[in-house]
């Protein structure tokens, strides 16, 4: 099983984002931030999720748990709808990523547990 963690941080809303990625499991561990431009920060939220996604695809993991600490990101994806229209774009291509991977389940946490990929986040920020 492959872990992946998100999060996304914004300098105003919407304003200047970055997003952080962080992953173990199955022999690999990986670490991505890098800011994304101006974004709300739940668009970001889902960018980052999405971008995560595209970072382990090529892993092939069998089973993927997804652990987000965006409430929104969370019901977004585990319902696999959403309102806001700009939303529904980066979920659409969230649904399609996730056609990838055989198993995947996501989880929400709370923040301190998601400190590595909120601090990859933050720290390319502050950039």
């Amino acid at each position: 099983m492959l872990e992946l963690y998100t999060d996304a941080a914004t300098r105003g809303n919407p304003g200047e984002s970055a997003i952080g990625i962080f992953y173990k499991g199955n022999g690999h561990k990986g670490m991505v931030a890098k800011k994304i431009g101006v974004y709300s920060n739940h668009l970001a939220e889902f960018i980052a999720l999405r971008e995560g996604l595209k970072e382990v695809i090529p892993l092939k993991p069998d089973i993927l748990s997804i652990r987000v600490d965006s409430k929104i990101v969370f019901q977004a994806v585990d319902r696999m709808f959403v309102k806001n229209a700009e939303f529904r774009v980066v979920l659409d291509e969230i649904e399609e990523l996730l056609k990838n991977i055989p198993l995947y389940f996501i989880k929400w946490i709370p923040d301190k547990e998601n400190a590595a990929a909120h601090r990859l986040a933050a720290d390319e920020l502050r950039k």
